[in-house]
């Protein structure tokens, strides 16, 4: 095999790489100023290059810079167009921040925003203003920027470690991955320290606190190695991207980087151990790498747990673990080819242990790999062998096990060999010898597609002696009279045996492309189930029936409760553990990290705890047990259960925020429901309270003394003010009726003038200061309703249209038939609802307020109107009305069907 086969994945640019460039190409361009701390100038000279470009001709502008009061900043402010800040009105304090429409609608083509991890006022577009920064690159502007190294999401936990500071304000690792350039703001730690003391960061007295908490020598030291280190890793990604471009081969000696192979060998894990001492030594990133070829298929499960446990080896040794499908050539020109496709620079691979004729027959890894690698280094390591003989001998056993033949198989080929002579005689004389050949081809390929390499290389030796006996001359006996006949048999059997070897090759790439193809339409069935699903058993229960069907394993779900983790779902069910599995199930969601069975921590239990996590935060565990002995999981279903466990964590989460966005609604909607409540009783209830105390106490004390029309209006506003304390009680008790689903209406066939008759009659003198207008058509259809509960709709929106219309305006009642339903509607004429009330008006205990500025109403007839009208099958709306100022609410009620109108039983 050439080298040019080995390297046809790099050959032509990566799609990938060339997508990622023609977007860098239709937006802005970012380029952040990274620095360890404050102080180090970032905004120095993120202001000096501003002037740079300006300096080139390019329209630049200031969207946001922080001075901190700093002489020399400011200098470099002055001479730069800036755009004024928007004021934004937070709890009584008006807060600063860039005004990302007025900066779009400049379109400039390099705007400067400082802090890029700032969080923006409360009521801005963006929560955060690295969002800001995204907008203005969609929009085709350069943005420069600022960030400390300590504000990285992914360096949080790093940087509070070592500053005991939690910083709250984090940046998403990938929006530092679409900067184009990122350039480092670097000076001494001693440097630093002395621009706090010559007051150039902080004022005098915070500089000092400064120094003695967050900038001492030791933390700025480390966070300037984390910025450095972040910073080269950049550069690094931003090389690999530049050759997947350009289609550039590599490696590139910029930078080492470790590959050792893994494979079912017993010395993996010694090979692995080497590339980590390799890697330590060149300070370099390395990874472990299992190519999936035809041979991966046929191995048993103690080869299968040895790829498991040296992948899991690397990982624990902070490598990266990766299993890639094996392509259409040999194992080493998928190596040689994801080299060159990530920079490797060192490949470590164990040395063969085969024997010179199996290397001739089948040819060696080892040495096409050195032959093709170019100017990678190859490690050829003799590696150790296996510690304990027990291991050995299972391995032995295990690889004879492997041999051994199926019998089965055999005999079927030796089956599809006698047809293929079957037809080979009936068909000799039409065909000709010649054209026999084909059928016997025929059948090496059947087997070789039924049965895998073995049985059809026995097929194709088989078929080769049946032709030279049945088919050549002289017939009968192995023996061949003519050279041409000799020829053709050596050909046929090179044929049949290439034959077999393609077949076989392509049934092995066919069986793994439908177990690919079984395993993701199951995880895309799973993920359109959890998509449906509506309550956390619900997810649960799919989560574990899913990951116990596709990993054959026993599967418990444990989830957070009281202090600790407790079964929530099993396949099969099982609600107990004992304390060892408790323990490690702990231990696996406080610590985020797998324990039990097979693990570093905890390996006494019975099971393997691992955390279900969403980003860094677990929301529970997920056991796994299994009645075989060994490790529980392959390579192939570590990473299924990854699948499976991100599916399932995404989904609880899911879940638990629905129920804490109820659970806010509800206690939000609680907390204004007690505030109402209380606003309610504290002025709805002592106001009427107070007059009818007030005149009662005039009346016993002044009795004698007082007019007899002092004492009647007295009297009066006793009577009026306990009605209006009567309506507010009974609105207190209809409401609560509705909200606890008690309201059951008593309906049956009335005439709707005669419930608004009474409804008026009740209103009266409610509206003794206004003018009444009826229009309701005496031939209305009967209305299937409650009298009781529709009269007090109609009551509540005239107590509503008295409150809210001045004196002596109209309040107009009218009525009319449209199809199948009546429409009523009250008008008054006041000032109408506010357009920002309309969808509010029947919340309960919300209040418009009137001109004078006084809350008006309980705040509880419009929703009891809403909670009656729809109890008895209708709706209600609120409007304003078109043809002069006022308010308008339209009741929409259905006609009950075969109903005697006015006319036949009048």
């Amino acid at each position: 095999m050439g080298s040019e086969d080995l390297t046809r994945d790099t050959s032509r640019p990566s799609p990938d790489a060339l997508l990622e460039k023609a977007e860098q190409e239709t937006r802005g361009r970012l380029k952040i100023f990274l620095g360890a701390a404050p102080g180090v100038g970032k905004t120095y000279e993120m202001l000096l290059s501003g002037r740079a470009r300006k300096s080139d001709g390019d329209d630049v502008v200031i969207g946001v810079v922080e001075t901190h009061g700093r002489k020399e900043t400011e200098a470099l402010v002055r001479g730069l167009e800036v755009v004024p800040r928007t004021g934004i009105d937070y709890k009584g304090r008006v807060l600063q921040e860039m005004d990302l429409d007025a900066v779009l609608e400049r379109n400039p083509a390099l705007v400067l925003v400082d802090e890029l991890a700032h969080t923006n006022a409360p009521g801005s577009r963006h929560p955060k203003r690295y969002l800001d920064v995204l907008e203005l690159l969609e929009r085709g502007i350069d943005v420069y920027t600022t960030l400390n190294i300590q504000h990285l999401e992914s360096l949080n936990d790093v940087v509070a470690q070592i500053t005991r500071i939690r910083v709250r304000e984090t940046l998403p690792d990938s929006v530092f991955e679409k900067a184009d350039d990122v350039e480092i703001i670097d000076i001494t730690p001693d440097d630093l320290i002395r621009r706090l003391n010559e007051g150039k960061v902080y004022v005098p007295r915070t500089a000092k606190r400064a120094i003695e908490n967050y900038f001492s020598p030791r933390n700025l030291t480390a966070l300037r190695e984390l910025a450095l280190r972040q910073t080269a890793q950049r550069v690094d990604q931003q090389l690999l991207s530049q050759m997947r471009q350009s289609a550039i081969e590599g490696p590139w000696p910029a930078g080492e980087r470790v590959l050792v192979c893994v494979s079912e060998d017993p010395r993996s894990a010694g090979l692995v151990r080497y590339a980590k001492r390799l890697a330590d030594r060149l300070h370099a990133p390395w990874v472990a790498l299992h190519v999936e070829g035809r041979r991966t298929q046929s191995l048993d499960d103690d080869g299968r747990d040895r790829i498991a446990e040296a992948l899991r080896l690397a990982q624990h040794l902070e490598g990266e673990a990766v299993t890639v499908p094996g392509g259409d050539g040999r194992i080493s020109a998928d190596v040689v080819a994801y080299a060159r496709a990530n920079n490797i620079t060192h490949i470590v691979i164990g040395k063969s242990r085969r024997s010179r004729w199996f290397e001739i027959l089948h040819g060696s890894v080892v040495h096409e790999l050195v032959r093709h690698a170019g100017d990678i280094s190859v490690h050829v390591v003799a590696g150790s062998k296996p510690t304990r003989i027990l291991a050995s001998r299972a391995t032995v056993a295990a690889a004879e096990a492997r041999w051994r033949p199926d019998w089965k198989a055999y005999l079927k080929s030796t089956m599809v060999v006698a047809a293929a002579i079957g037809f080979g005689m009936a068909l000799w004389p039409w065909l000709g010898v010649e054209h026999v050949a084909l059928i016997f081809l025929t059948g090496v390929v059947t087997v070789a597609v039924w049965f895998g390499l073995l049985p059809s290389l026995y097929a194709s030796v088989l078929s080769a002696a049946c032709y030279n006996f049945f088919f050549t001359d002289p017939y009968h006996t192995f023996l061949i009279s003519r050279p041409r006949e000799i020829v053709a048999v050596v050909f046929f059997t090179i044929v049949a045996v290439i034959v077999s070897n393609v077949a076989a090759r392509a049934r092995a790439q066919t069986v793994a492309a439908k177990a690919r193809a079984r395993t993701t339409e199951s995880l895309y069935s799973f993920s359109r189930k959890l998509a449906g699903a509506g309550t956390l058993d619900d997810v649960l229960w799919a989560s574990a029936h899913q990951m116990a069907s596709m990993l054959r394993l026993h599967v418990v779900i444990l989830l957070p409760e009281n202090g600790t983790v407790a079964v929530r779902a099993g396949v099969p069910p099982d609600d107990t553990l004992v304390d060892a599995d408790i323990a490690a199930a702990r231990w696996a969601w406080e610590n985020n990290r797998p324990a039990g069975r097979g693990a570093d921590t905890l390996p006494g239990a019975s099971r393997l705890y691992v955390p279900l996590t969403t980003g860094e935060t677990p929301v529970g565990v997920v056991g796994l047990d299994s009645d075989r002995e060994g490790p529980l999981l392959t390579p192939e279903e570590q990473r299924l259960l990854d699948a499976l466990a991100d599916q399932a964590a995404v989904a609880i989460e899911r879940i638990q925020l629905v129920a804490d966005v109820d659970r806010a609604k509800l206690a939000a909607e609680a907390d204004k429901l007690r505030s109402a409540l209380l606003a309610s009783i504290s002025h709805d209830l002592k106001t009427p309270l107070a007059a009818i105390l007030g005149a009662a106490g005039n009346l016993r004390d002044y009795s004698t003394a007082l007019p007899e029309t002092d004492r009647t209006e007295m009297l009066s506003t006793i009577v009026d003010e306990s009605e209006r304390l009567n309506r507010f009680i009974a609105n207190l008790l209809d409401m609560s009726r509705i909200e606890t689903g008690a309201m059951e209406p008593n309906a049956s066939l009335h005439y709707l003038d005669d419930m608004v008759g009474s409804a008026l009659r009740r209103a009266k003198k409610i509206l003794s200061r206004h003018q009444v207008r009826t229009d309701v058509p005496p031939d209305l259809p009967m209305l299937k309703v409650d009298p009781v509960l529709f009269e007090q709709v109609i009551f509540n929106l005239l107590d509503n249209a008295a409150k809210y219309a001045p004196p002596e305006t109209a309040v107009r009642i009218r009525a009319w038939e449209d199809g199948r339903w009546v429409m009523i509607q009250i008008l008054d004429e006041g000032q109408g609802i506010p357009p920002a009330d309309l969808e509010r008006v029947f919340d309960s205990f919300h209040r418009a307020r009137k001109r004078d500025h006084v809350l008006a109403g309980t705040g509880l007839g419009l929703s009891i109107c809403k909670g009656f009208v729809e109890a008895m099958g209708g709706t209600i709306t609120a409007a304003n009305r078109a043809d002069r100022s006022g308010a308008v609410f339209t009741i929409r009620m259905p006609v009950p069907a075969d109903l005697p109108r006015l006319d036949d039983v009048r």
